[in-house]
């Protein structure tokens, strides 16, 4: 879902695993039971390093294992597995981590530690866990932009696991990121095999044509809808925005480029501006803690007058602590040094999102700091403090996941901050275009999926019952095919289904598309994977209601 900063973890349907956050990505049917693979963010993770032996190095967003000059340094990485469930059998088990700069070294192995009781904060060279036998060691191509263990040996169910990755190649060290870091965080992926009662539920297979008011969850977009598209606003010439953004017509279209990947984020804009003839009105971009925004390579995306932008700037503030600390005042010197920044250095319009997608750091457990409670605290801290400080272009968005697992949670209605510093109401969400699959569906079950309406009625449903004067904003959105081959059919169906079904939910006035290769899953976002997808989504950038003035 598909952070990007740990969206966070990417935008796939994610579930708390222990004290790290897991994710579930549903692959098929193998007979009476179904394959899923699990994956789990590191718990705990640092490094140590022999030339620096008191130094902590637990906040860093990077690993670092390998040797340089006389220093060795250690990558200590700490999973929490809870049990799988019920008759559920692991079959593998592997550890990826990625590249966090340069080149990996030739040879680089991980090993078993048995101490489990260390924590990134407390770890240093002089205390450092005995590192054990040897697991596995790979050979990766220098430029890989990953690497993954086979730990399948080691993990076999629920438990805490610990490792340690080392190099023996002089002056190559290995540079990963860490779970500290904006994206790419590492990850233990668990191969498992479930009963098929355990399976969740999967939408209906047969589509259904609804209406905003009671959306459900068609799971066949190979069927387009029956209703008439919608193919432009009342006067497309003359859709404008107000103070806060709002499109008086038409939908604000959006991108957010290049995810995962080295390209800078300017560039990648472009380069999918040109590929879907578009400009993307709105430019999705990724910050945390102490940096200051926007950089001048984004203010410059926003000074072309042949392709007018508005930004939109995601802000991790508690990055690095809590927020419940944020909150109570603990981050106001970094709130109020980049409300300086801005009133200097930016003066346009701009959305902010506050930490997206906050239901997958969500710690519920009281005096974590981390609960939901404590989010919407942050979330009102923080605007209500830019705002004091003079900081009256910000235009403040909330951004969910839309995950079923997270919207049936007692604690998830908590997040929400309040009608007096949320300006838009914003959605993350993904759908699979296998047919069959994990969150298979079309645009109405993209935006309105639940597996339970008497818990929650679909996010759709919800935001314009609860919310009904907030525009909405589809902050990240994408489709991925997890077919074993790819069939280019079967992104086109799910993009046939954008127009006519958009048509009727008009609290929707923006729509940002998330592109990249290769999320943290794995799985291709791009529109334009095949001739087929590409084919089908630049009818929908082609579409007058995106024509909307800045």
């Amino acid at each position: 879902m598909i952070r990007r900063h740990a969206r966070t973890l990417m935008p796939i349907a994610a579930l708390a695993i222990g004290a790290g956050v897991g994710t579930a990505v549903f692959t098929g049917n193998a007979g009476a039971e179904t394959t899923d693979v699990v994956r789990t963010g590191a718990a705990e993770d640092s490094y140590s390093s022999s030339s620096r032996p008191t130094y902590n190095f637990g906040a860093s967003d990077t690993l670092v294992a390998g040797r340089q000059g006389g220093d060795t340094m250690v990558t200590y990485l700490k999973f929490k597995v809870a049990n799988p469930g019920t008759g559920v059998k692991v079959k593998g088990a592997q550890v990826t981590l990625n590249r966090e700069s340069r080149a990996f070294p030739t040879s680089i192995s991980l090993s078993k530690v048995a101490d489990t009781a260390w924590t990134q904060k407390g770890l240093t060279g002089k205390n450092k866990p005995k590192v054990g036998a040897v697991v596995t060691t790979v050979k990766p191509k220098s430029g890989a932009t990953s690497v993954t263990f086979d730990v399948s040996s080691v993990v076999k169910g629920a438990g805490t696991y610990t490792f340690a990755v080392t190099s023996t190649v002089a002056n190559s060290p290995a540079r990963f990121r860490s779970a500290e870091a904006a994206a790419g965080q590492p990850t233990l992926a668990l191969t498992v095999l479930r009963p098929t009662s355990t399976k969740p539920t999967t939408p209906a297979t047969n589509p259904t044509t609804t209406t905003p008011a009671t959306p459900t969850t068609p799971a066949n977009p190979s069927t387009p809808a029956t209703e008439p598209v919608e193919t432009t606003p009342a006067d497309p010439g003359n859709c404008t925005v107000d103070a806060k953004l709002v499109p008086s017509c038409g939908v604000l279209w959006g991108a957010a480029a290049g995810g995962f990947s080295d390209v800078p984020r300017d560039q990648a804009l472009k380069t999918f501006e040109s590929k879907t003839g578009r400009t993307s009105t709105i430019y999705h971009t990724y910050h945390k803690g102490d940096e200051l925004f926007p950089t001048k390579s984004e203010i410059a995306m926003t000074n072309d007058p042949a392709n007018p932008r508005v930004l939109m700037l995601n802000w991790k503030v508690a990055y690095g602590t809590k927020w419940a600390n944020v909150a109570a005042g603990d981050q106001d010197a970094r709130i109020d040094r980049l409300s300086n920044y801005l009133k200097t250095n930016y003066t346009k319009k701009f959305f902010m999102v506050l930490h997206h997608e906050p239901e997958n750091d969500v710690n519920p457990a009281a005096g974590s700091g981390m609960t939901a409670k404590d989010y919407a605290a942050m979330f009102r801290h923080t605007v209500l403090r830019m705002k004091a400080n003079g900081v009256n272009n910000a235009v403040f968005v909330i951004a969910y996941m839309n995950y079923e697992k997270w919207n049936n949670t007692t604690w998830w209605g908590d997040l929400y901050p309040g009608d007096d510093v949320v300006d838009w109401v914003g959605v993350d969400t993904y759908n699979n275009a296998q047919p069959g699959g994990f969150h298979y569906g079309d645009f109405n079950y993209m935006m309105n999926r639940t597996n339970d309406k008497a818990k929650f009625p679909g996010w759709y449903t919800w935001a314009t019952t609860n919310h009904p004067s907030k525009p909405i904003m589809v902050a990240e959105w994408g489709v991925y095919d997890s077919s074993t081959t790819v069939v280019g059919k079967n992104k086109a169906d799910v993009y046939a289904t954008v127009l006519p079904q958009l048509a009727k939910m008009p609290q929707i006035k923006g729509m940002v598309y998330f592109e990249t290769a290769r999320d943290q899953a794995g799985r291709d976002i791009r529109m334009d994977d095949t001739p087929e997808a590409f084919a089908g989504f630049k009818k929908i950038a082609a579409d007058p209601r995106f024509n909307v003035k800045i």
